[in-house]
């Protein structure tokens, strides 16, 4: 497989539009990179860049310890798998399987094999003798995925695979992405802007807004510790809740609630004494408490079985907050209770930054 060494990409249009912001990162062999955020952020773009398919406006990219920036993607040993699944309608899946292999004109006998090895992983052995019409929207994927395993290339590339599939689907390609990643012990990336999928794929993720790199880490690391408020708002379902509160001794207080600064957060926030920040609790560290010094208004419930996500607002205001509670829950609307806070994120007011 590879090693990967983006340094300081840049990608700016003709028309002096810059899409991605000196993107770093060191990519290292079988990991499998998940780049996420929202559309227009940079993701697709930056993974382009990789394969090949964009110009590098500044920057380097390093293979294996070669300089492959000006190397044609034909060139690079990389093989990508787009939305869209691109196969060739009029041939089978053997044949789509086999075909990039066929226009190397290598070994009838070494394309059978690998094309029938690639099958056995994917599951596709039944359905080698039939086109792609006749084939689930999972199963084009798959076939997708097969044409690029036979080709033995040293990356991976996926730009938003499941986009087109229904919400199972996903779920079920999902798994077999990862599968196939620990069975080939794979280097990959991968392009998304479901955090689902960035969360349950990812060795790490790059969280990426407004083409610059928000953050980089394992997926608890921006699940646990956010960099800042965007990636607090992005990781994670439902989002985080946040609250504007003032420090004032030993309190984190604002006009609807005034809740006591644990022991372990002291340190963090002494130099904001006096000062306002942001408060950032996910919904799944909200829970009912009869000793709670939070009050929540309830306005529904959604519940999800096991869990019931309660939407409502802080006390009488118009901040909006939701709690992800266990079990089946049956408030009804205008209900009061109080909720504590059992785990919080503090950010700079200004820079968003995490404290």
């Amino acid at each position: 497989m590879a090693e990967l060494s983006l340094q300081h990409l840049d990608k700016i249009y003709d028309n002096k539009v810059q899409a991605v912001f000196d993107f770093n990162m060191d990519v290292k062999d079988g990991e499998l990179i998940v780049l996420v955020g929202p559309s227009g952020c940079g993701k697709s773009t930056t993974l382009r860049m990789v394969a090949g398919l964009e110009d590098i406006s500044r920057g380097h990219l390093i293979m294996d310890g070669r300089d492959i920036t000006q190397t044609p993607p034909k060139d690079r040993d990389m093989a990508m798998v787009f939305q869209s699944y691109a196969l060739y309608g009029h041939m089978t899946v053997y044949e789509n399987m086999a075909f990039s292999l066929t226009l190397r004109k290598e070994n009838p006998n070494v394309i059978h094999k690998k094309v029938m090895a690639a099958a056995e992983i994917l599951g596709l052995v039944p359905q080698l003798n039939k086109k792609p019409s006749q084939l689930s929207g999972g199963q084009r994927q798959r076939v997708a995925m097969g044409r690029s395993i036979v080709r033995s290339p040293k990356l991976f590339l996926f730009d938003e695979p499941l986009s087109n599939l229904d919400a199972k689907l996903r779920g079920s390609t999902r798994r077999e992405i990862l599968l196939l990643h620990k069975r080939l012990s794979a280097t990959m990336m991968y392009v998304t802007h479901d955090q689902t999928e960035a969360l349950t794929l990812a060795d790490r993720i790059v969280c990426m807004s407004m083409g610059h790199v928000q953050q980089i880490g394992t997926p608890l690391e921006l699940y646990d510790s956010p960099a800042n408020l965007f990636v607090a708002g992005f990781i994670g379902l439902p989002p985080m809740n946040v609250f504007d509160v003032r420090v004032s001794d030993g309190k984190l207080v604002n006009d609807v609630f005034s809740t006591a600064i644990l022991p372990e957060e002291k340190a963090k926030l002494a130099p904001y004494e006096g000062k306002e920040i942001t408060l950032g609790v996910r919904p799944e560290n909200i829970e009912p408490h009869e000793d709670g010094d939070i009050p929540m208004s309830v306005n529904l419930n959604e519940n999800l079985g096991m869990n019931t996500l309660v939407h409502g607002h802080v006390g009488n205001s118009s901040v909006r907050m939701t709690g992800k509670f266990k079990g089946w829950c049956d408030y009804k609307p205008g209900d009061g209770l109080y909720v504590r806070f059992v785990k919080r994120h503090f950010f700079d007011k200004e820079t968003t930054n995490a404290i």
